[in-house]
């Protein structure tokens, strides 16, 4: 069950849409919700580039501050056009039935190329049926895509409120591993745990051995579980 005001968040979000893309883009994005069936959410996913445009959008402190409001450790700053408007299209589309809308969402999922990857993954703390998404997100940590790794782990709060301890785990290693910035990663110490604690020591007694530097964030995460 969604923890914050769905109605108020997608108000929101067309409203910054509306400010970043042309009236025709905008009738078009309307037309193509209002038809609300899967045939029609997988095209308009599919072209959504070539009709709403690719460039980043301009979010003012106010649409940046009434989103943390309603969506905690969620942002669309750096966003393009054509990723927020996917978001948006998602969690737009009204199936009254679950299983028919994970099953469109898991389409999209199964087709996509890259881009439409780091839309999905940054989708997710949006969309309904957030239980739906657990498996989808941890085998996404997987990937060697370094763009769809950071749309999962950069300002996205679903790894934290839904990944089991040993996928959030994971997802931490990854990010030291391939050297991302960790501090962009929501809930971490709402998350720290020590399991977690044990792995980045070792982690970082290999890098050590090695002669490699430690990012200092490791420490951050496992200093109150060192005695």
């Amino acid at each position: 069950m969604d923890n914050y005001n769905t109605a108020e968040l997608k108000t929101i979000l067309s409203d910054i849409i509306k400010d970043n893309i042309t009236d025709d883009a905008w009738i078009w994005l309307k037309a193509e919700i209002n038809k609300n069936n899967s045939l029609a959410v997988n095209a308009a996913f599919g072209i959504m580039p070539r009709k709403t445009g690719k460039t980043a959008i301009k979010l003012s402190d106010s649409q940046q501050a009434l989103l943390s409001s309603v969506r905690p450790g969620f942002t669309a700053d750096n966003w393009t056009a054509d990723k927020l408007c996917r978001a948006w299209l998602l969690i737009e589309y009204k199936e009254a039935e679950k299983d028919k809308y994970f099953k469109t969402i898991e389409t999209l999922f199964s087709v996509a190329e890259m881009n439409e990857q780091v839309a999905l993954y940054s989708a997710l703390p949006l969309l309904p049926y957030p239980e739906l998404w657990v498996k989808r997100c941890a085998e996404g940590i997987r990937s060697n895509i370094g763009t769809v790794l950071e749309a999962i782990m950069y300002h996205n709060p679903y790894p934290a409120e839904n990944l089991e301890e040993a996928a959030w785990n994971q997802m931490i290693l990854k990010a030291f591993f391939t050297e991302k910035q960790i501090e962009k990663i929501y809930g971490l110490d709402d998350r720290a745990n020590e399991e977690l604690a044990r792995i980045l020591i070792d982690y970082a007694k290999e890098r050590y051995v090695a002669g490699r530097d430690v990012n200092t964030m490791l420490w951050y995460l496992v200093k109150k579980f060192v005695k």
